[in-house]
């Protein structure tokens, strides 16, 4: 059973603007939205496309200890690498592209598998399905050995279940803009990796 999510705005065109994080007039967000559009065919299969586009050809930079950061959906693609909130970015940023609503979705998880490891913020997207009338949750994060995100119409399959006897939570709102304090530990941090560990937001 999926959670009942909450919406910022009842406005669906507010989850089609563009900013500076989501920022779909670029010329190689715009040409890649335009031909994963073109070869799709229609609205869940671009969705699709665009979903595992971001899940598997953009590196999750802890995954490739990269020190790299990156802040926004141009960035993302232009070197091909992010953490979940860049990567969020950019799912984001091709789909309103080409007018298919979608926002920002986020949970508190802990840093390791532990809860003696700390709590961190994690993004993920929401995303409107006009041809099924409702909104879905989808987790570009990037899949590996113990995660296996995928684009599932019945039922969530998501990057992280949460462990709420962990302090885990499970945010229901989807976000028109990237959360600030997400965006925030982008523009302050020059490395990464320590980001990563020390950095990041621990609740919303």
């Amino acid at each position: 059973m999926s959670m009942r999510l909450l919406l910022e705005s009842e406005q669906l065109e507010d989850y089609l603007i563009e900013s500076a994080e989501v920022d779909f007039s670029n010329t190689a967000v715009a040409a890649l939205a335009d031909e994963l559009s073109r070869e799709a065919g229609n609205e869940l299969a671009f969705v699709r496309a665009a979903f595992e586009y971001v899940r598997d050809h953009i590196s999750h930079t802890w995954d490739i200890q990269s020190t790299r950061v990156t802040s926004s959906a141009s960035g993302a693609l232009l070197h091909r690498e992010g953490i979940c909130y860049a990567k969020s970015m950019l799912l984001c940023a091709l789909l309103r592209s080409k007018g298919v609503p979608a926002g920002f979705c986020y949970q508190r998880l802990t840093l390791g598998d532990t809860p003696d490891t700390g709590h961190v913020i994690h993004a993920l997207n929401g995303v409107y399905l006009e041809s099924l009338g409702r909104w879905v949750r989808l987790d570009a994060r990037g899949n590996k050995p113990g995660i296996d995100a995928q684009f599932s119409l019945e039922e969530e399959q998501l990057a992280f279940p949460i462990r709420t006897y962990y302090g885990e939570i499970d945010y229901p709102t989807i976000y028109i803009h990237p959360y600030p304090s997400t965006v925030a530990v982008l523009h302050q941090a020059t490395n990464a990796l320590e980001m990563y560990l020390q950095q990041l937001p621990t609740a919303l």
